[in-house]
């Protein structure tokens, strides 16, 4: 007679999602690709008015990139803290909360406006909105199965498109009233907040971690993986970045465009990053995320030696601006398709905190090196050859070494 006692099977991993995304997955994913356009727009309102300010405060090339560019430094550096903080307390509540804070120099950006100090003190409080995307990619994170993250992450990543939300209805709005764009996108925040403080929920088998910030943050900053995505994605996200802020200022100033044909060719190019990201976050659930990353930013580094050259913008600067778009939006998905594949859940947003502050630096410097230029050399050659060094030299590395790193389930 068999005596032996039949082993029950194991219970499933509480943290883990569901083979098949549920409904509650895509419900978050909605909100927080939505939550995460209207405050980029937020965070970009700066840069399509750059050529009014300029004007009205008779800033220099420098003045005016410093202004377009300080936003998206304090936005990239509160990654790092709010990354890990949606580790502590969930996007449930994070999301609503920055959503919220958000508002407020917004708001200021009216009583600021003929004063170039306060200018740069509210770009410095606007800087908040662009944190969002370090609650945005742990919440999808958590949500969806590795075998569907890359195009998921690619999908919240199209949320980047509140840059080109900017670039072309913020001019428009503003020919209607100098305060209405503003006002606009003050009561579109309160709106989110309201309805993701509703309707976003973590999932329910979150791991909260217990130890402090800092050390969190020390944890994620030794892991060697966070610092090689880092310098990639600063060269991918930050092109993005860099190109979103100051292509209206480029356009205006090289191709003696209107401010507002500016702003709707440079949300022209916002849009081909936007439609690219998850095509690249889609290609690598198939594909090695580095073999993405390596021919994409490959692409950029090509276009970007074409523009070098100053072509006339029709036809050859269009082309080689939007294909220019394709390889960093591509790159863009690609590299944090490998994040979430990579990284422990726990961990996922302080290191996407640290990757997404590299990404945003990587924005930061080009509008300073692109004006510094300008103003020496009368040319953006110069820039654009930079440009081109730094995405072949991504090109290389992703190749030859980001192959090596394993795949997650």
């Amino acid at each position: 007679m068999n005596t032996a006692v039949k082993q029950s099977p194991e219970p499933p991993d509480a943290s883990a999602p569901a083979a098949t995304p549920s409904a509650a997955a895509y419900r978050n994913l909605v909100m927080a690709t939505i939550g995460f356009a209207l405050t980029f727009w937020a965070w970009n309102l700066i840069a399509p008015m750059s050529g009014d300010y300029k004007d009205r405060l008779e800033l220099s090339s420098f003045q005016q990139s410093f202004l377009v560019a300080v936003p998206v430094l304090v936005g990239s550096l509160g990654r790092i803290p709010v990354g890990a903080l949606t580790d502590k307390y969930g996007a449930k509540l994070m999301f609503p909360l920055v959503s919220a804070l958000t508002i407020v120099p917004v708001l200021l950006l009216i009583p600021a406006k003929n004063s170039y100090g306060a200018m740069i003190a509210v770009g410095f409080l606007l800087g908040l909105g662009g944190t969002t995307f370090a609650i945005g990619v742990p919440l999808v994170n958590s949500w969806f199965p590795p075998a569907k993250r890359g195009f998921a992450l690619g999908v919240f990543g199209m949320g980047m498109g509140g840059v080109a939300l900017s670039g072309f209805f913020t001019p428009r709005i503003a020919k209607h009233g100098d305060n209405l764009p503003f006002l606009v996108v003050a009561g579109a925040l309160v709106v989110f907040a309201l309805l993701s403080a509703v309707l976003i929920s973590d999932h329910p088998g979150r791991k909260v971690p217990t130890d402090t910030l800092v050390h969190r943050l020390g944890e994620a900053g030794k892991l060697r993986v966070t610092w090689e995505l880092s310098a990639l994605y600063a060269i991918g996200f930050g092109g993005i970045v860099a190109f979103g802020v100051y292509l209206p200022t480029y356009l205006k100033t090289w191709y003696e465009m209107s401010p507002t044909e500016a702003g709707t060719k440079a949300a022209g190019f916002a849009l081909v990053t936007v439609v690219f990201r998850p095509i690249g976050g889609w290609l690598s659930d198939r594909i090695h995320p580095a073999l993405v990353t390596s021919g994409a930013l490959l692409l950029a580094a090509l276009m970007a030696v074409v523009q070098a050259f100053e072509p006339p913008l029709n036809p050859i600067g269009t082309i080689a601006l939007l294909a220019m778009a394709a390889g960093l939006g591509t790159a863009s998905g690609s590299v944090f398709a490998l994040v979430s594949q990579v990284t422990p859940q726990p961990k996922v947003g302080s290191v996407t905190g640290i990757v997404g502050a590299m990404g945003g630096l990587g924005g930061f410097v080009p509008p300073l090196v692109m004006g510094a230029i300008y103003s020496a050399k009368d040319s953006y050659a110069i820039g654009f050859m930079l440009l081109s060094d730094l995405a072949l030299a991504g090109c290389v590395y992703a190749y030859g070494r980001m192959r090596n790193v394993q795949r997650d389930g």
